[in-house]
């Protein structure tokens, strides 16, 4: 049996900072609107991983699935990621405020650059 997944506090709070940004909150603001204290948020900021409770608001408050800060060991040692924009696009088909167009766009940008990030890496290896 496999061990149970861990969280990836650096990117669930990433992922906070930049909703927190997009909707010009403070940190304060943001755990108010979670309803989880700040200290939690900044202990979470020195790599400490929340409660359940709190990952839970939290999740739920960026409209993402848990699953997206889940760590599991096989997971770890994957020696690659999965696609970048296999990874993105559900996020972006979740979003209320993009059409069809626009995350068929993005889409096509944000493949445009990894491919590109990709082969600039793979010359660089040779």
């Amino acid at each position: 049996m496999s061990e149970s997944p861990g969280v990836n506090v650096q990117a669930l709070h990433a992922a906070l900072d930049a909703a927190r940004t997009e909707k010009g909150l403070s940190w304060r603001q943001l755990a108010k609107e979670l309803g989880v204290s700040a200290s939690t948020i900044s202990r979470m900021a020195n790599g400490l991983k929340p409660d359940v409770s709190a990952f839970a608001a939290m999740t739920t408050w960026l409209r993402m699935p848990a699953e997206t800060f889940y760590v599991t060991p096989e997971r770890e040692n994957a020696k690659e990621d999965p696609e970048l924009v296999a990874s993105l696009v559900p996020l972006l088909r979740a979003r209320s405020d993009l059409s069809g167009d626009d995350v068929a766009y993005l889409e096509e940008v944000i493949g445009a650059a990894a491919r590109r990030f990709r082969a600039e890496r793979e010359s660089r290896s040779i």
